[in-house]
Protein backbone atom coordinates (compact mmCIF):
# COMPACT_ATOMS: atom_id res chain seq x y z
CA UNK A 1 0.00 0.00 0.00
CA UNK A 2 1.42 3.64 -0.94
CA UNK A 3 0.16 6.17 1.38
CA UNK A 4 0.67 10.14 1.51
CA UNK A 5 0.33 11.37 4.87
CA UNK A 6 -1.14 15.43 4.65
CA UNK A 7 -1.44 18.41 6.78
CA UNK A 8 0.31 21.22 8.80
CA UNK A 9 3.80 20.91 10.68
CA UNK A 10 2.92 19.67 14.24
CA UNK A 11 -0.25 17.76 13.56
CA UNK A 12 1.57 14.36 14.02
CA UNK A 13 1.95 12.90 11.10
CA UNK A 14 5.59 11.58 11.82
CA UNK A 15 4.42 9.99 14.94
CA UNK A 16 1.77 8.12 13.48
CA UNK A 17 4.44 6.70 10.71
CA UNK A 18 5.99 5.79 12.99
CA UNK A 19 3.47 3.31 14.52
CA UNK A 20 2.34 2.33 10.98
CA UNK A 21 5.57 1.10 9.93
CA UNK A 22 5.99 -1.11 12.74
CA UNK A 23 2.41 -2.66 11.91
CA UNK A 24 2.67 -2.89 8.21
CA UNK A 25 6.22 -3.88 7.67
CA UNK A 26 6.31 -0.76 5.45
CA UNK A 27 9.25 1.91 5.55
CA UNK A 28 8.41 5.55 6.04
CA UNK A 29 10.08 8.15 3.14
CA UNK A 30 11.20 11.56 3.92
CA UNK A 31 12.48 13.90 0.57
CA UNK A 32 15.27 15.26 3.55
CA UNK A 33 16.45 12.00 4.32
CA UNK A 34 16.76 10.84 0.94
CA UNK A 35 18.66 14.00 0.06
CA UNK A 36 20.88 13.15 2.51
CA UNK A 37 21.34 9.76 1.93
CA UNK A 38 22.12 10.65 -2.19
CA UNK A 39 24.21 13.02 -1.39
CA UNK A 40 26.43 10.73 1.24
CA UNK A 41 26.66 7.84 -1.31
CA UNK A 42 27.51 10.56 -4.01
CA UNK A 43 24.97 9.38 -6.73
CA UNK A 44 24.38 11.37 -9.79
CA UNK A 45 21.34 12.78 -8.59
CA UNK A 46 22.61 13.63 -4.96
CA UNK A 47 25.26 15.66 -6.36
CA UNK A 48 22.49 17.64 -8.93
CA UNK A 49 20.80 18.40 -5.39
CA UNK A 50 23.93 19.23 -3.56
CA UNK A 51 24.68 21.60 -6.01
CA UNK A 52 21.37 23.25 -6.05
CA UNK A 53 21.43 22.94 -2.13
CA UNK A 54 24.76 24.54 -1.81
CA UNK A 55 23.46 27.65 -4.02
CA UNK A 56 20.58 27.74 -1.24
CA UNK A 57 18.24 27.13 -4.15
CA UNK A 58 15.06 24.88 -3.64
CA UNK A 59 16.11 21.57 -5.55
CA UNK A 60 13.99 21.12 -8.53
CA UNK A 61 10.56 18.70 -8.45
CA UNK A 62 12.31 16.36 -10.84
CA UNK A 63 15.26 15.95 -9.29
CA UNK A 64 13.29 14.73 -5.75
CA UNK A 65 11.18 12.37 -7.85
CA UNK A 66 13.83 10.94 -8.97
CA UNK A 67 15.13 10.25 -5.72
CA UNK A 68 12.27 9.17 -4.80
CA UNK A 69 12.03 6.52 -7.55
CA UNK A 70 15.62 5.61 -7.21
CA UNK A 71 14.73 4.97 -3.42
CA UNK A 72 11.29 2.76 -3.83
CA UNK A 73 13.32 0.40 -6.05
CA UNK A 74 14.42 -1.01 -2.79
CA UNK A 75 12.86 -4.07 -1.67
CA UNK A 76 12.02 -2.73 1.59
CA UNK A 77 9.38 -0.57 -0.54
CA UNK A 78 7.46 -3.36 -2.70
CA UNK A 79 5.23 -3.84 -0.34
CA UNK A 80 4.73 -0.32 0.01
CA UNK A 81 5.52 2.70 1.67
CA UNK A 82 4.53 6.19 3.22
CA UNK A 83 5.61 9.54 2.07
CA UNK A 84 5.57 12.08 4.80
CA UNK A 85 6.03 15.84 3.68
CA UNK A 86 5.94 14.97 -0.19
CA UNK A 87 4.20 16.13 -2.28
CA UNK A 88 3.82 19.93 -1.00
CA UNK A 89 1.72 21.35 -4.00
CA UNK A 90 -0.21 19.92 -7.23
CA UNK A 91 2.88 19.70 -9.87
CA UNK A 92 4.58 17.05 -7.45
CA UNK A 93 1.37 15.64 -6.81
CA UNK A 94 1.28 15.22 -10.84
CA UNK A 95 4.80 14.44 -11.18
CA UNK A 96 4.13 11.51 -8.88
CA UNK A 97 1.41 10.22 -10.34
CA UNK A 98 3.68 10.18 -13.06
CA UNK A 99 6.06 8.52 -11.94
CA UNK A 100 5.05 5.65 -10.18
CA UNK A 101 2.16 5.33 -13.26
CA UNK A 102 5.31 4.31 -15.47
CA UNK A 103 6.12 1.60 -12.86
CA UNK A 104 2.67 0.43 -13.05
CA UNK A 105 1.77 1.55 -9.53
CA UNK A 106 -0.14 4.28 -8.20
CA UNK A 107 -0.84 6.09 -4.73
CA UNK A 108 -3.78 4.03 -2.44
CA UNK A 109 -4.60 6.55 0.17
CA UNK A 110 -3.88 9.50 1.20
CA UNK A 111 -4.66 10.67 4.92
CA UNK A 112 -5.20 14.36 5.88
CA UNK A 113 -4.32 14.94 9.35
CA UNK A 114 -7.28 17.82 10.25
CA UNK A 115 -6.31 20.69 13.33
CA UNK A 116 -7.07 23.93 13.91
CA UNK A 117 -4.56 26.69 13.36
CA UNK A 118 -5.15 28.30 16.84
CA UNK A 119 -5.14 24.58 18.61
CA UNK A 120 -1.59 23.83 16.47
CA UNK A 121 -0.16 27.26 17.81
CA UNK A 122 -0.76 26.34 20.81
CA UNK A 123 0.61 22.82 20.82
CA UNK A 124 3.98 23.51 19.25
CA UNK A 125 4.50 26.40 20.87
CA UNK A 126 4.21 24.90 23.99
CA UNK A 127 6.92 22.78 23.17
CA UNK A 128 10.26 22.42 25.16
CA UNK A 129 13.20 20.28 24.05
CA UNK A 130 16.38 19.44 25.57
CA UNK A 131 19.53 20.91 24.08
CA UNK A 132 21.63 18.08 25.07
CA UNK A 133 19.17 14.55 24.25
CA UNK A 134 16.25 15.69 22.45
CA UNK A 135 14.30 14.96 24.20
CA UNK A 136 10.83 16.78 23.96
CA UNK A 137 8.44 18.10 26.66
CA UNK A 138 5.53 20.24 26.92
CA UNK A 139 4.75 23.18 29.31
CA UNK A 140 0.94 21.81 30.01
CA UNK A 141 0.91 17.83 28.21
CA UNK A 142 4.27 16.79 29.14
CA UNK A 143 6.23 18.05 31.67
CA UNK A 144 9.35 16.91 32.84
CA UNK A 145 9.61 15.05 36.53
CA UNK A 146 11.34 18.10 37.83
CA UNK A 147 10.40 21.36 36.34
CA UNK A 148 12.93 22.20 33.68
CA UNK A 149 15.25 18.90 33.77
CA UNK A 150 15.00 16.43 31.46
CA UNK A 151 14.23 12.93 32.59
CA UNK A 152 16.58 11.22 30.03
CA UNK A 153 19.97 12.61 30.93
CA UNK A 154 19.37 15.03 33.58
CA UNK A 155 19.95 17.98 31.83
CA UNK A 156 18.75 21.45 33.37
CA UNK A 157 17.37 24.40 31.06
CA UNK A 158 14.73 22.82 28.39
CA UNK A 159 14.45 25.00 25.47
CA UNK A 160 12.03 26.26 22.97
CA UNK A 161 13.32 25.52 19.62
CA UNK A 162 13.14 28.34 17.13
CA UNK A 163 10.56 26.26 14.82
CA UNK A 164 8.31 26.19 18.34
CA UNK A 165 8.27 30.34 18.47
CA UNK A 166 4.50 31.44 17.60
CA UNK A 167 5.44 34.01 14.60
CA UNK A 168 7.47 30.74 13.20
CA UNK A 169 4.55 28.52 13.42
CA UNK A 170 2.39 30.41 12.02
CA UNK A 171 4.37 31.97 8.97
CA UNK A 172 4.75 27.73 8.45
CA UNK A 173 1.00 27.57 8.50
CA UNK A 174 0.42 30.06 6.13
CA UNK A 175 3.10 28.32 3.51
CA UNK A 176 0.96 25.35 4.39
CA UNK A 177 -2.45 26.58 3.50
CA UNK A 178 -1.42 28.29 0.24
CA UNK A 179 1.11 25.35 -0.72
CA UNK A 180 -0.23 22.38 0.12
CA UNK A 181 -3.76 22.45 1.26
CA UNK A 182 -5.25 22.21 -2.32
CA UNK A 183 -4.15 19.03 -2.57
CA UNK A 184 -6.90 17.64 -0.15
CA UNK A 185 -9.11 18.97 -2.90
CA UNK A 186 -6.63 17.11 -5.38
CA UNK A 187 -6.53 13.83 -3.72
CA UNK A 188 -10.50 14.34 -3.05
CA UNK A 189 -11.11 14.32 -7.34
CA UNK A 190 -9.13 11.12 -7.36
CA UNK A 191 -11.53 9.50 -4.43
CA UNK A 192 -8.26 8.46 -2.41
CA UNK A 193 -8.70 11.05 0.47
CA UNK A 194 -9.70 10.21 4.21
CA UNK A 195 -9.81 12.80 6.94
CA UNK A 196 -8.70 12.61 10.31
CA UNK A 197 -8.98 14.79 13.70
CA UNK A 198 -5.66 15.03 14.64
CA UNK A 199 -6.64 17.08 17.76
CA UNK A 200 -7.57 13.57 19.61
CA UNK A 201 -5.45 11.78 21.59
CA UNK A 202 -2.74 9.93 19.82
CA UNK A 203 -4.07 6.81 20.33
CA UNK A 204 -7.32 7.43 19.07
CA UNK A 205 -5.28 9.06 15.84
CA UNK A 206 -4.16 5.85 15.55
CA UNK A 207 -7.38 3.72 15.56
CA UNK A 208 -9.09 6.62 13.26
CA UNK A 209 -6.20 6.04 10.68
CA UNK A 210 -6.56 2.35 10.53
CA UNK A 211 -10.02 2.82 10.01
CA UNK A 212 -9.08 5.18 7.19
CA UNK A 213 -6.94 2.78 5.87
CA UNK A 214 -9.53 -0.21 5.57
Amino acid sequence: MILIFLGPPGSGKGTQAKRLIKEMSIPQLSTGDMLRAGIAAGTELGMKAKAFMDKGDLVPDSVVIGLIQERIGASDCKPGFILDGFPRTIPQAEALDRMLSGLGRSVDRVVEFKIDDQELVSRLSGRRTCPKCSAMYHVVTQKPAKDGVCDQCGTQGLIQRTDDQPKVIQDRLAVYHKQTAPLVGFYTQQKKLRSINALDAPEKVTDALKKALK
